[in-house]
């Protein structure tokens, strides 16, 4: 794989993306680039609990960062891996991912 990245014709790839997405893709480019320069970003076992516990409980940034009494803009940088939530909020997103009903019940706490 690294040596097909290395190799890569970053142009070519990106029009084909794009032409299959229907859309022009801003970023695209760049992140061949990285890709083809080893810098790609890593997605973190936190990141993906962040996710996972939003989706699980169904509910939109907006409303979970609600419901957890964070700003949504916290929960942004935590789910796209710029930050880590502390340790008691980690705890609360594992409860959400395996019992969701309860990103509910916060409401009414």
């Amino acid at each position: 794989l690294m040596t097909s990245l290395k190799n890569m014709d970053i142009n070519k790839i990106a029009a084909a993306i794009e032409a299959d997405a229907g859309e022009a893709l801003p970023d695209l480019r760049q992140a061949l680039a990285e890709a083809k320069a080893g810098q790609g970003r890593m997605t973190t076992p936190e990141q993906i609990l962040v996710r996972q516990a939003r989706e699980h409980s169904g509910l939109t940034q907006s409303a979970f960062a609600q419901r957890i009494e964070t700003p949504v803009s916290t929960l942004r940088d935590w789910e796209q891996g710029r930050f880590t939530p502390p340790g008691g909020v980690l705890c609360l997103l594992r409860l959400i991912v395996k019992h969701p009903e309860l990103a509910h019940e916060l409401r009414t706490a």
